[in-house]
This record gives C-alpha cells, sequence and structure tokens, in this order.
C-alpha cells in the first residue's frame, strides 16, 4: 500500500470518529485486515471518540472498528461494555454431504468475490470439516444466503447461526526452539527456518505484525503473550522463555495457529 493510500485509510477513520462524535452515535469501520489495523492504531490519540474493535468471535483477524461517542475515552477496548456489531455468522454445509468436495479458505472466498461483495464486507471465514462459517456485514448476509448456492462443484446451504454458540476450537502447534534472544527478527527467523538476514527483510517490509500492529524494528523485544502474524507465512503466540542453554541461548516457546 503506498503511503498516500495509507494517508487515506487514515482520514476514513478520523472522519468516522468525528461524525460518531459530532451525531452521538455509534459508526463502524468495514472489515480491517492486518495492515489496516496497523494503521488504526497509529492514529487511536487523533480520534475524537473512544473505539473497540470485533471480528465477531475470539481470534478472528479481520475486524471491525465501532467508534463509541458515549464512552470515556481510552486507549484501547478492554473498559467498555459489550457493543453490538453488525456482524452475521453464516454456516454453510454441503447440500449433499457425499458427493462434496473439500473445499479451501480460496474456494469460499473466490465464490463470495464472484457474487459481487467487496472484501471489506467479508471477516474470517473458518473452514470446519465440511462447514463453512462465514462472517460478514449484516447488512449483505440476506444476499449471500439467497446468492450463494455452490462453491467450485458443492452444491450448499446456509443459515444464519450464533457465533458465540459456535465456540471455534483453535487449534495450536507447540513449536520448541533455541534462539539467541528475544528479539522479534530471532523469534521470525525460528518460525519460518529462516536466516535473521532474511527475517529482518520481512519485518522491514511491513509483513510481521504484533498485537495488530506493523513492527518495523528488528530490536523489537517480544513479551510473553505477544500475538505475531507474518504475512502470508502464518501467525503465533510467543509463550515467553523456557529456560536458558548452558551456552546462555534462550529456550522460547510459540503456539503456532493451525
Amino acid at each position: 500500500m503506498e503511503r498516500s493510500e495509507e494517508l487515506l485509510v487514515q482520514k476514513r477513520f478520523l472522519d468516522l470518529s468525528r461524525l460518531a462524535d459530532r451525531k452521538g452515535m455509534v459508526l463502524f469501520s468495514n472489515f480491517l485486515n492486518l495492515n489496516e489495523q496497523s494503521l488504526f492504531h497509529q492514529i487511536v490519540p487523533d480520534l475524537k471518540t473512544a473505539y473497540q474493535l470485533s471480528g465477531g468471535y475470539e481470534f478472528a483477524e479481520r475486524q471491525m472498528v465501532a467508534f463509541l461517542p458515549d464512552a470515556p475515552y481510552y486507549m484501547g477496548d478492554d473498559s467498555v461494555s459489550a457493543v453490538d456489531f453488525p456482524i452475521v455468522c453464516l454456516h454453510f454445509h454441503p447440500s449433499h454431504p457425499k458427493f462434496a468436495e473439500t473445499l479451501s479458505h480460496r474456494d469460499v472466498l473466490g465464490s463470495l468475490m464472484g457474487l459481487g461483495i467487496e472484501r471489506s464486507r467479508i471477516g474470517d471465514i473458518r473452514l470446519e470439516g465440511q462447514d463453512s462459517y462465514i462472517f460478514c456485514e449484516e447488512s449483505i448476509s440476506d444476499y449471500i444466503l439467497q446468492s450463494l448456492e455452490q462453491i467450485r462443484r458443492t452444491a450448499v446451504t446456509g443459515t444464519p447461526v450464533n457465533a458465540c454458540a459456535c465456540r471455534f476450537a483453535q487449534r495450536f502447534e507447540t513449536l520448541n526452539g533455541i534462539v539467541s534472544s528475544g528479539r522479534l527478527d530471532s523469534i521470525v527467523a525460528f518460525a519460518l527456518k529462516i536466516s535473521r538476514d532474511k527475517s529482518a527483510s520481512y519485518i522491514q517490509a511491513q509483513k510481521v505484525f504484533v498485537n495488530e500492529k506493523a513492527i518495523t524494528s528488528n530490536a523489537y523485544l517480544c513479551r510473553e503473550g505477544d500475538r505475531i502474524s507474518i504475512r502470508g507465512s502464518g501467525k503465533y503466540i510467543y509463550g515467553g522463555s523456557s529456560g536458558e542453554t548452558k551456552k546462555g541461548r534462550m529456550k522460547i516457546v510459540l503456539k503456532k495457529y493451525s
């Protein structure tokens, strides 16, 4: 994304905050990807309102921002009561399971794009066996239910569901390793099994996000519980250090989203 585009994205956030403040009503952004969330966090001090983020369920990557004019201003989203986000979860399953194909995230997203829907109006897509769960803006949920009849060559049937009742089980793969330090370039190098020089190039290209914020410093020190996303390469939770080797190197734990 060019710098001019980034500034336009940030201006849109500021405009929504000002409008919410002026009208005294809650306003929402579209679904934001990690880069857009990082741009949002950069302008938080300039907001006219409080805010809260949600993607419709715990661990969601793509999230909306709610701009809250009546809430006390704060620098995060933990001190404000739950907001009713206009997010709907749609459950699609094969109409004829016996003849169903194995579908991928790309298959489902491609079918949605084929309906003429903008990517910003679709949140996360979760695949659980033969079932697909699509998080989307409430205003387009009926259109998707009426129009999405097939994914690839598999006929599907959809119904709205309560996302909270689904209780998606986030699965993790535990990775134990040894690094020279808790610096971000060391952690990324270990996660991707690449050199530190290569990991530094990922960081400097703004492909690495920590807690939804793009980090461009190789020397950023990771803290236990940090959520690390590497664009195109996966998501992790840094579990901290589990001790040192005899040579003084750090033993670390990473939990990789699977």
